[in-house]
């Protein structure tokens, strides 16, 4: 119960203390600090990222109700898809620093496994639906991809891709689902579970793990 209100805590001092541009500008922030070069990506190649996520998303949840298979389907499209490095750094915050590089590629795998298992349980209920992109807007140095996920019983809603190519080409690194930011909420669960292990890399990656 303590972890769950320390998460509770982090995810609204981050999201309802934050104006929305700020949130933005912190995410730039991050992208800035990763140190890697910006290349010319366009708005037609960032939406064009996202509609062939989106089409591997709409034929994974189309193919077959078997949750494994659709879970080890979406960590495909998780690493194809998206800038992994970047959100498993960002959701470590300052610990990213001070982790050995054999540190940081050990939580990196196993952070990955644990967001694909995540938001491949999310998107999963999205099945006999349709994701259709709608937009593509520049944000600085990203762009913001619009996408309406249409459900059979019930309203239709909102999902924001933002795309950027500092990894070398264009991969997602954040998404908003129903207003949702996925990059805080994460920080703030990884940050949870740190504090519950001493704030020691290692125990934070076995307890990790240990939710697989």
């Amino acid at each position: 119960m303590k972890v769950f209100m320390m998460i509770r805590m982090r995810i609204f001092m981050a999201q309802n203390k934050l104006p929305r541009r700020a949130v933005l500008s912190g995410i730039v922030a991050a992208l800035l600090w990763s140190g890697l070069p910006a290349y010319a990506l366009t708005k037609s190649a960032a939406k064009t990222l996202i509609n062939q996520a989106v089409d591997d998303i709409n034929a994974m949840v189309a193919s077959t109700d078997d949750e494994e298979i659709i879970l080890a389907e979406f960590e495909k499209i998780f690493e194809r898809y998206a800038d992994v490095k970047l959100i498993a750094r960002y959701a470590l915050g300052a610990e990213a620093r001070r982790a050995t590089p054999k540190q940081m590629k050990k939580f990196t795998r196993v952070f990955k496994i644990y967001m694909a298992r995540k938001y491949g349980s999310r998107f999963r209920e999205f099945m006999g639906s349709d994701i259709i992109v709608k937009d593509s807007k520049k944000v600085k140095s990203f762009y913001k991809v619009t996408a309406e996920a249409k459900l059979q019983n019930a309203n239709p809603f909102e999902v924001e891709f933002l795309v950027s190519d500092k990894s070398g080409k264009p991969l997602f690194f954040n998404i908003f689902i129903e207003g949702i930011n996925m990059l805080l909420s994460e920080r703030a669960e990884i940050g949870a579970l740190l504090d519950k292990n001493g704030g020691k890399i290692d125990r934070l990656i076995t307890a990790l793990e240990a939710t697989l």
